[in-house]
């Protein structure tokens, strides 16, 4: 039987060090940070992302370039092996892409899965392909697989500030400038490759009450079926704000006793650097079992 190895991107959530004791690898996203390349989990820390971001200094993201995705990919096709590639949403990067294209010379052995995920619905996708290459599916078994359940997901995002939306040029500044004067602090959501506007609230308190009734909803319709076969989870994610994020686990697992609320994890910088800190967010997604 073929070995699959599975290969993911920092976007994910997960860490080398958590890469390492998964046996999986974990490409790191490059960003610039006033014109200087850093690479996230390598030299780039959370901490020093965000001291970066409110010192107000330039940051971009980029994405891997293609000699640090193929050499890894010749490495771990040596002995035989096959490669599952879950980068993030190709509808929030072009490194997705990039990948499709570099796979095309592969004959097969490395398969792409573009199934719009990020952050913690990309982790669960990284230990959905985990869990069917250890039933011995095929790297095309899994990125079907994958691939079929791409839309069986949710992320809901608030933000404490609008200054980064305007910032990145996906806020106007005078919508900036009214929403800081009325304090209004939007839930976005995730559903698939883009992130859009959910509802504006005034308080932290009020934007989880929000997330944590569209999550109810998400499984009393969308998620049903899923519900009742004991396939979903839930997760929770932040942007330095992992006290919060903390309480917000345990109001959502008090809220949703049935159903586990697995992570509490960082969100990814390539969409932190776009909201900036001080976010809470929570997704629930379907889990191959």
């Amino acid at each position: 039987m073929t070995k699959v190895k599975i290969v993911t991107d920092s976007n994910s959530g997960i860490t080398q060090a958590e890469a390492e004791k998964l046996g999986i690898f974990v490409v790191p996203m490059p960003f610039l940070l006033d014109g200087e390349e850093y690479f996230e989990d390598i030299n780039l820390t959370q901490e020093a992302f965000y001291e970066h971001l409110r010192a107000g200094g330039a940051v971009s993201t980029s994405q891997p370039s293609i000699a640090s995705v193929t050499e890894l990919w010749d490495s771990l096709l040596k002995d035989g092996s096959e490669v599952v590639h879950i980068p993030m949403s190709s509808g929030l990067s072009e490194s997705c892409h990039t990948a499709e294209r570099l796979a095309l010379d592969y004959g097969g052995k490395v398969q792409v899965v573009d199934n719009q995920r990020i952050s913690l619905t990309q982790k669960q996708s990284v230990f959905d392909a985990l869990a069917l290459a250890n039933r011995g599916c095929s790297a095309q078994e899994i990125r079907d697989e994958l691939i079929r359940q791409k839309f069986d997901s949710s992320i809901y995002i608030s933000l404490d500030t609008l200054q980064y939306l305007k910032k990145g040029g996906r806020l106007t500044p005078a919508a900036a400038l009214i929403g800081t004067i009325l304090k209004i602090k939007p839930v976005l959501q995730i559903q698939g490759e883009k992130l859009d506007a959910f509802k504006k609230v005034h308080t932290l308190n009020k934007a989880k009450e929000v997330m944590t009734e569209a999550i109810r909803s998400d499984l009393e319709t969308r998620f049903k079926e899923y519900v009742a076969a004991g396939e979903m989870n839930i997760a929770v994610a932040h942007t330095a704000n992992g006290e919060e994020a903390e309480k917000f686990h345990d109001e959502l697992q008090a809220a949703f006793p049935a159903i586990p609320v697995t992570f509490c994890d960082p969100l990814s910088l390539s969409v932190s650097c776009h909201i900036g800190p001080g976010a809470l967010a929570c997704a629930t997604m379907r889990v191959i079992k």
